[in-house]
């Protein structure tokens, strides 16, 4: 998959985004080394601290579908006039998925006009993942 194959399945979730409180539909689409993708949109709810974002919808979805590693790009996009990243808990969520299969991630920061790359490692410096527990 291309990178603009996967930044357009990152705003196709956003259209599927059910964002009624805050009208910011967040889609993220995940490329995995065997060539598969899983999408997910931001889902709100009335208690907004049950709100799921994007990312973790995603990384949800590949892990129930049994997902351990080998995830090798993230595309994360949404509203507005500049690329937007991962917030923190959706950092330290794909750095879980990330540790599993011993990967560092491209994450694409996709706006409107440009898109911003950066590493996750970048993104959460020395992060507490699995590896911190043993």
């Amino acid at each position: 998959m291309t990178e603009d194959d996967l930044i357009a399945a990152a705003r196709e979730a956003a259209e599927r985004s059910y964002a009624p409180y805050s009208n910011f539909a967040v889609g993220a689409a995940l490329a995995f080394a065997d060539g598969s993708v899983v999408t997910g949109t931001n889902i709100e709810n009335a208690s907004y601290g049950l709100s799921l974002c994007a990312e973790t919808v995603a990384v949800s979805k590949a892990m129930a579908n049994g997902v351990r590693g080998g995830l090798v790009r993230v595309a994360v996009t949404g509203p507005g006039v500049e690329p937007i990243t991962p917030c923190g808990r959706c950092r330290q969520v794909l750095n879980e998925l990330a540790q599993l299969g011993g990967t560092d991630p491209e994450i694409l920061c996709v706006g409107p006009e440009q898109t911003h790359r950066v590493k996750l490692s970048e993104l959460l410096p020395r992060a507490f993942g699995p590896a911190s527990l043993g």
